[in-house]
């Protein structure tokens, strides 16, 4: 990559990064929950709205990479396009996986 390559979330970078403090926040909160020995339920709860802020990040930054790495590969020409398809496609695969 050179120097002047800039990622495609860059523009939402301010975005991104407030929603991951949240998600560090929601994390801290989940440990504080455990520590004060709260309702399995309740730390379940809060562990399914920690997974799917993350889900939500994970989503953007793909749509990001596919609109942005993506597209701008396939225009430097097909085997550069080829690869940022498999790359995306393998991210997808960890993501379902998770």
């Amino acid at each position: 990559m050179s120097e002047t390559h800039q990622h495609g979330y860059i523009h939402r970078k301010d975005d991104y990064l407030k929603r991951l403090r949240r998600i560090e926040g929601q994390a801290r909160g989940l440990q504080r929950m455990v520590e004060e020995e709260k309702y399995c339920i309740d730390i379940l709860t809060q562990v399914a709205a920690m997974t799917k802020a993350l889900e939500a990040v994970s989503l953007g930054l793909l749509e990001e990479h596919m609109n942005h790495c993506v597209v701008d590969a396939a225009r430097a020409g097909e085997a550069e396009g080829r690869a940022k398809v498999t790359e995306a496609v393998e991210a997808i695969a960890r993501l379902v996986r998770s």
